[in-house]
C-alpha cells in the first residue's frame, strides 16, 4: 500500500506522480514520457514491486482517494472560515443599523426644526418684499446640518467578501438599506450647497440691506432649499421604516 505526506521536501525512496505514470506506461507497453510534475503530495511505495495492471490501478486508486481526502479537508477548513466571517459581518451590521436607526430619529427632529426656521425666514422675506422694510425684531436663520450615518461595517463586509457568502435574500436586504443611505448622503450634500447659496447675498456682513432688492433673490434660494429638505425628509422617513423593519425581523 501507499502512504502520503503533504511535504515539498525530498524524501528518500519517494516517487513523484509523473514517475508513477511512466512506470505504468512501461508496464502497459506504452511509449512516451510525462514531463516533470511539481506536487505537494509524495507517494512512498511498498517494498514489493508493482506486478501487473491490477496492482498499478490499485496504486492509482489509492492516490486518488488520498487526493480526495486532502481536498475534502481543505474544503472543510475553508467552510469554517467563511462561516465565521459571515457571523462576524452579521453581528457588526446589526449593531451599525441599530445605531443608525437611533440617529435617524434625532435627524428627523433636527430637520423639522430647520424646516420650521426656513418657513419663518420666507415669511420675513415676504414682508420685506411687500413693505420695502424689515419687520421689527425680525430674525432669520438659514442653515442645515448634515446627519452622517455609519457605513463602516457595510464597506468592511464588502471588502472581505462576507456579503458574497451570504444568502442572496439576506445580502439584498442589507444592500437596499445602504443604498437608501447613499441616496440620503447625496441629498444632504445638495442641501448643504443650497444653504451656502442662500447665504451668499448676505456674505458682505451686517451692513447688507435685504430691502434693496436682495430679498427676492434670497427668498428664491431659501425656497429651493425648502424643496431639497423636503426630499431629505422623505428619504429619512423611508430609511427609518427600513431600519425598524430590519430590527423587527432580526431581533438580538
Amino acid at each position: 500500500m501507499w502512504k502520503f505526506t503533504t511535504s515539498v521536501e525530498a524524501v528518500e525512496n519517494s516517487v513523484s506522480v509523473a514517475d508513477l505514470m511512466q512506470r505504468g506506461q512501461r508496464m502497459l507497453g506504452l511509449r512516451g514520457e510525462y514531463p516533470e510534475v511539481s506536487s505537494v503530495l509524495e507517494g512512498h511505495p511498498a517494498h514489493e514491486k508493482v506486478r501487473g495492471v491490477k496492482d498499478f490501478l490499485l496504486h492509482i486508486l489509492t492516490i486518488t482517494i488520498g487526493l480526495l481526502i486532502a481536498l475534502s479537508l481543505e474544503g472543510c477548513v475553508e467552510w469554517r472560515h467563511h462561516r465565521h466571517l459571515v457571523k462576524e459581518a452579521r453581528e457588526s451590521l446589526h449593531e451599525e443599523i441599530k445605531a443608525n436607526s437611533e440617529n435617524v430619529v434625532k435627524a428627523l427632529a433636527s430637520l423639522h426644526r430647520q424646516q420650521a426656521a426656513l418657513k419663518h425666514d420666507v415669511d420675513v422675506l415676504n414682508y420685506i418684499i411687500k413693505n420695502k422694510k424689515t419687520p421689527e425684531k425680525a430674525e432669520m436663520e438659514i442653515g442645515y446640518s448634515i446627519q452622517s450615518l455609519r457605513d463602516v461595517s457595510w464597506k468592511t463586509a464588502q471588502a472581505t467578501t462576507a456579503i458574497a457568502l451570504m444568502p442572496y435574500k439576506e445580502a439584498q436586504e442589507y444592500a437596499d438599506i445602504y443604498t437608501t443611505q447613499d441616496q440620503l448622503s447625496v441629498a444632504e450634500q445638495q442641501a448643504a450647497r443650497d444653504t451656502i447659496v442662500s447665504l451668499a447675498p448676505l456674505a458682505g456682513g451686517n451692513d447688507q440691506d435685504p430691502t434693496g432688492g436682495q430679498a427676492v433673490e434670497i427668498r428664491g434660494h431659501v425656497q429651493l432649499l425648502q424643496g431639497q429638505l423636503f426630499l431629505v425628509d422623505s428619504i429619512l422617513k423611508a430609511l427609518d421604516a427600513q431600519y425598524k423593519k430590519f430590527l423587527a425581523d432580526h431581533p438580538e
